[in-house]
Order: structure tokens, then sequence, then C-alpha cells
């Protein structure tokens, strides 16, 4: 959510960061909005003062026996109730109007990211480790997976239909064991604090983090009213909302193992086929809060955490600066981590670590405040992939497959395995 002041004292600024998203000018319309709801509190308050003179002035004709002035006065401030009352009722309806305008609008890029129109602009920042060599033609995950016979996506379409799979045996454990390793990787070596949250929430926690009402469509909406998580940062970021933070606590780490439900509505036709893109898969989060000068800094820690758990799985990877066309709607500044899967001959996302400014603070009402401060500030919040199960599980199955269809363990995962090193058909 933007700051209709910031708007209003820059409006070009603003302008001026939407065009580089690819948006028209939007401060004059904003503004418009702003100045007529502040033109009606103006005339409320007015109306409301001058409503308080004339009950005194009621008091006094009354004490001198004034009857005819004393009437008079009453009718003057029936007058008003009735403009206040009304008054109110359109001063919330453009309220709302103006934040209903404000939340459908995406954060402005940061001054160091990439101007671009789609993923085409993106810029590579580094690249880590080799293609593996192989002496074969290497297949894609789901034809391994099927292959061992512990991928089903045949038993998953009867059962829920397209984008489901259902893993079994040393599959089932591989997912269990890559959230046990990275969950253990975070919190032991990172210092991010583990955390159990919910995997439904209520429409205002989804409007904090930025899903709603830009999202909808994409979100899965229970018969409660609740809606599935699409990732644990919903959960995990509203857990300061309408909080004032201790600023020498900050930055706060969090991290959740958790299953992420996605509608895929704008994926159509996409990777229909295998785990890349599926309506329920899992996903180890990280977020973190701190403070805005904090920020810059946690978002090139966070990326590294995230780099770290491929590192460890000797997984050869690429990062990335979105461009300002392919960055997400929340987002001021994101890195993209993909890693090389064999068998698509492709690199492919496995990771987004993105930072938001204030722009879920404000949804949220999250601040902070110093221990001898007395005004308070928005925090900015981040998140991260670190990583998602799914596709982790896809770029092992295909970077360590063999010749004859089995599957080596990388070796950091083995006493998750119970000291298994390779998958074969059973």
């Amino acid at each position: 959510m933007h700051d209709i002041k910031a708007i209003r004292d820059n409006p070009a600024d603003f302008d001026a960061g939407l065009a580089r998203r690819g948006l028209d000018a939007m401060s004059a319309s904003l503004i418009k909005l702003d100045e007529a709801k502040r033109d009606t509190m103006q005339k409320l308050q007015e109306a409301q003062s001058r409503r308080n003179v004339l009950s005194k002035e009621i008091g006094a004709a009354m004490g001198k026996k004034d009857v005819a002035l004393a009437e008079k006065l009453k009718a003057d401030v029936a007058g008003l109730k009735d403009f206040i009352t009304t008054g109110e009722e359109q001063e919330r309806v453009q309220t709302k109007a103006l934040l209903d305008a404000l939340a459908v609008i995406p954060n402005i890029p940061m001054a160091d990211v990439p101007d671009g129109k789609d993923e085409h602009d993106n810029v590579e920042v580094r690249i880590w480790g080799q293609k593996p060599g192989m002496n074969f033609e290497p297949q894609q995950h789901f034809d391994i997976g099927e292959g061992l016979g512990l991928m089903d996506f045949e038993i998953a379409s009867k059962l829920s239909g397209a984008r489901f799979v259902v893993l079994k045996g040393a599959l089932a454990r591989l997912e269990r064991a890559l959230a046990q390793f990275m969950l253990d990787l975070h919190t032991g070596e990172f210092g991010y604090s583990e955390t159990y949250a919910p995997y439904m929430l209520r429409a205002e926690a989804m409007f904090g983090v930025g899903q709603l009402p830009k999202f909808e469509a994409d979100l899965f909406k229970t018969n409660s009213g609740h809606y599935l998580i699409p990732t644990a940062e919903a959960s995990l970021t509203n857990l300061v909302r309408e909080q004032i933070l201790d600023e020498a606590k900050l930055p706060i780490r969090m991290t959740a193992y958790t299953p992420c439900f996605r509608a895929e509505a704008g994926a159509a036709g996409r990777d229909t086929r295998g785990m890349i893109r599926q309506h329920q898969f899992s996903k180890v989060e990280l977020v973190s809060i701190t403070t805005p000068e904090q920020a810059d800094a946690e978002h090139e820690r966070m990326t590294n955490c995230a780099e770290e758990v491929l590192k460890r799985l000797n997984l050869h990877y690429r990062t990335i600066v979105l461009c300002t066309g392919d960055m997400g709607f929340g987002s001021r500044k994101t890195y993209d981590i993909e890693v090389w899967l064999p068998g698509q001959k492709a690199y492919r996302e496995i990771s987004s670590c993105s930072q938001f400014g204030d722009f879920q603070a404000r949804r949220m009402d999250a601040r902070c405040k110093a221990a001898d401060g007395k005004q308070t500030r928005y925090v900015h919040t981040l998140n991260g992939s670190a990583l998602a199960i799914g596709r982790t599980m896809v770029a092992i199955l295909e970077n360590y497959q063999n010749g004859d269809g089995s599957v080596t363990i990388p070796e950091v995962l083995r006493p998750y395995m119970g000291g298994l090193s390779v998958i074969k058909r059973t």
C-alpha cells in the first residue's frame, strides 16, 4: 500500500516509478480522490465546531429565557446534525474509494532494479557450480520418477484432477528429508526461528501481504471464508500485524515448512506435466522483519541463505535480479535463483527472494520504535523460498540421475534418508 501523503508531496517521482513498470501515471487521479476526501473532512470539522458553538449559545439563550432565539439555534443545530451525518457517510465512501484505488497499485521498484519488459531483460548476478557431465541422454523428472515406480500422476488425477502428484516410497521420504535438511540448516546455522502457523487465513491477513484483492483468482477459498495459503509468507509476515515492535529486537527471522496451495489461474498451458507447477506443493519459507536501514543487507543475506541450500546439494544454479517488467506486485527488488535441469536443458526458478519496503507493513499496520524514540515508523518486510521442496526434488532427480534409471542421493541428505545412497526401481 502506498502512502498518499508521499504521493501528494512527490507526484512526479511516483508516476516515474509506475512508468518503469510500464504503467500510466496515476498520481493525479489519486490526489483528486484524496482532495475530495480531505475537503469533506474539513467541512465536517467546521460543522462540528459550529455545532459546539451553537450548543453553548443555546445554553446562554435559555439562561436569558430567550425562547425564540433558543429554538432558532436548536433548528440550526438540527440542520448541522443532518449535514454531519450525511458528510460522515460521504467521507466513508471517499475513504474506501481511495484505499481501493491504492490497494491495486504495485510497489515502486528500487533505483538499482534494471528496467525491462519481461524475463528476457532480467540480469544475471552470479553463477555457481558446473552443469553435470552425462554420457547418456538425460531424462526429465517425471520420466525418472515414473520409471522408478514412485511418482504417480495418473492416480493423482483420478483423486484430484490435473496438477497433483502422488509420491511413494523413497521419493515420499525424499520430500520429508529435504524439508528437514533445509529447516536444520536455516535454524541451526542461519538463525531463523522455526514457526508453525495456520494454513488458512482470513481475508484481512491476505490483504496484508498483498494477495488480496489483486490475486484472488489464484487463491483457493473455503466455505468458511478462509483462504488456503499460497506460501507460508502469508502466515509468517502477518505475525507482526497491528504491532509496534522494539527496533532493538529487529531483524526478526522466521522459517516454516508448509504445504502451499495455488489455483494457477494464470498458468494455463504452462508446465502441465510434472511437478514444476502444481496446485499443492511444499516449501520452506524465510521471512524477515527489519528496520528500513537493515532491509538491503538482509535481502542479500536471505538470498545467500537460499543459495547455500543448493551449494550443500551441489546443484548448479545462477542468481538473477528481476527487471521492472518481471518483478512481483509487492516487491521493490527481487532475486530469483534458477537451478539447472539437465532433462529440460534449461534453468528454472527454484527460489524467489524479495524485499517489500513498507508496502506490506502499511497494509498490516506493523510498526517499530526505538527505545528512546517517540515516533513510530513502518517496518520493512522480506521473504524468500529456501527452497521449494518439489522443485528441489525435480533438480535432484535430473542432476543425480544415472544411465540405468536410478538416482544417487546427495551425500548431505543421506542421514535423513536412513543411509540410503541410491534410489532404484523396486
